[in-house]
């Protein structure tokens, strides 16, 4: 994961001019998280999971203002970005980590990640989403807007091609474009859909479902089960 961490210091003060012009239909697979990220009250405690420069983090304070945010994310640049953004903020709380080994603690009532989780291989996404189950309290929700291949090699070689053809027609130098293909044929590890669904489900998840799909570009969302619930999930992995 340190090559990635590089890759992604390098590259953190252009991260969010470039992201409108790299994800299609950018607004829609944002809104789609913030909208899955629904708590009853108006001071949610959320974790960021991968939080770089904190765009999916400002989209959730926007919608609770008075939410307690914690970012997460082991590329320092990036969360220098973010702490730009929420420069004048007393009520953030930043940690640097990996968040493979980072202790994710408790007590969440959200936790997000947007476009991180995917450069994980399999069974360590399996793994986090047992971990991301465990710091969520009763009722919590997790929402996750990342990338899933096709469920065959037909439909994944189609959707690779949607992408390149909106990378194409944006306004990325050739060499930008490049730079950007670059890095996702080599850290990206996609899983399938079906897979990731699994995943929370045997995590414990409930009311696990698909929000959004743009080809490649998902966003899956789950719920902690109450406290009845809780201790027979916890029964059955004994």
């Amino acid at each position: 994961m340190e090559h990635i961490r590089r890759a992604f210091d390098t590259i953190a003060g252009e991260y969010d001019a470039q992201r409108r012009w790299i994800i299609p239909d950018i607004d829609a697979f944002y809104s789609a998280a913030v909208w899955a990220a629904e708590w009853k009250g108006d001071t949610p405690k959320i974790l960021d999971i991968g939080a770089g420069t904190g765009l999916l983090s400002a989209l959730l304070q926007e919608k609770y203002p008075k939410a307690h945010l914690t970012l997460l994310d082991f590329a320092e640049q990036m969360l220098n970005v973010a702490r730009e953004r929420f420069a004048g903020r007393t009520d953030l709380r930043y940690i640097t980590g990996d968040y493979r080994d980072v202790d994710l603690c408790g007590g969440y009532d959200l936790i997000c990640s947007a476009l991180s989780i995917h450069h994980l291989p399999d069974e360590e996404k399996a793994g986090l989403y047992h971990r991301i189950y465990d710091a969520l309290n009763p009722g919590g929700v997790f929402v996750n807007a990342d990338q899933a291949r096709g469920d065959t090699p037909a439909l994944d070689r189609r959707f690779i091609e949607y992408w390149d053809a909106f990378l194409s027609d944006g306004p990325l130098t050739p060499a930008e474009q490049a730079v950007i293909r670059t890095r996702r044929d080599t850290l990206d590890q996609s899983a399938n859909l079906g897979d990731q669904l699994t995943w929370l489900k045997t995590s414990g998840f409930s009311n696990v479902d698909v929000i959004y799909r743009n080809r490649t570009f998902v966003v899956l969302t789950g719920s902690k089960k109450s406290d009845s619930e809780e201790d027979q999930v916890w029964a059955s992995r004994q």
